[in-house]
């Protein structure tokens, strides 16, 4: 992987949301807290940019679990004004409205775009802006919700790689419990990303690291990590099949 100089990485991020803020003409951010370390460290960088009376947590769970407990722990470490909105009501309501059961991965779309509707709404009535929880790993490879997680002013992380994220959380100082907790969107009962994505981010973000920044071919990847070419593939594939996920929709020219 490459190698950061990940005190600077800090300042940098803390300076774009810091700059961001500013030139939006808003009054601070909101963040949606999941309990996982993506969340985690967003929370910690605004709050380390803008002070803590200007980052408004939101935690929208669905299930009452331990991540609700993981998210309130990491408000009330930064001392953060926070609140917690049990999106149950709302996503069985749209589900009932459907008139069909969704299968799980819908199911977990329509709890994702909940919660940033919620973002949003609090965001309009504070005249803040929404700070979005995404890294590079999930934007390159479509593992995330359209117009749900993936919608937000801005994102800090978006050019850091999962295991980038995990060196900045550890510098930082997230609680050590966010930052070994198998990494999971929460959108049902024993979920985790890496069982969804089917590799782990480490070998993941080995393979994109090479592919998308150093522009290496597949077999050299794969020699040079001691993986079958397959896997390699697979993730070429992962990122084809989510490119309409990373541009605004677009129409025939005339």
């Amino acid at each position: 992987m490459r190698e950061l100089d990940y005190p600077a990485v800090v300042e940098r991020i803390t300076s774009f949301i810091r700059e961001s803020v500013e030139k939006a003409g808003a009054t601070g951010v909101v963040v949606g807290v999941s309990g996982g370390i993506d969340s985690a460290t967003v929370a910690y960088l605004a709050t380390r940019a803008l002070g803590r009376e200007r980052v408004l947590g939101l935690i929208m769970p669905y299930y009452e679990n331990r991540d609700l407990e993981d998210a309130k722990l990491v408000c009330e470490s930064l001392g953060i004004e926070y609140k917690v909105i049990g999106i149950k009501p709302v996503v069985d309501s749209i589900v009932d409205a459907l008139g069909f059961a969704p299968d799980r991965k819908s199911l977990g779309n329509v709890m994702a775009r909940t919660r940033m509707v919620l973002l949003y709404a609090h965001a309009n009535a504070m005249n803040r802006l929404v700070l979005g929880t995404s890294n590079r790993s999930e934007v390159l490879t479509g593992y995330f919700t359209k117009w749900g997680d993936g919608a937000s002013d801005y994102a800090p992380l978006i050019n850091l790689y999962k295991t980038e994220v995990w060196e900045i959380a550890r510098l930082i100082g997230v609680p050590e419990r966010i930052i070994k907790k198998k990494p999971s969107a929460g959108l049902w009962e024993g979920q985790t990303d890496e069982d969804e994505l089917g590799i782990s981010y480490r070998l993941l973000d080995e393979i994109l690291w090479r592919m998308v920044d150093l522009k290496m071919p597949r077999d050299k990847i794969a020699g040079e990590l001691g993986i079958p070419v397959e896997r390699v593939e697979y993730v070429e594939r992962l990122i084809k099949s989510s490119e309409h996920k990373r541009r605004l929709p677009t129409g025939p020219v005339f």
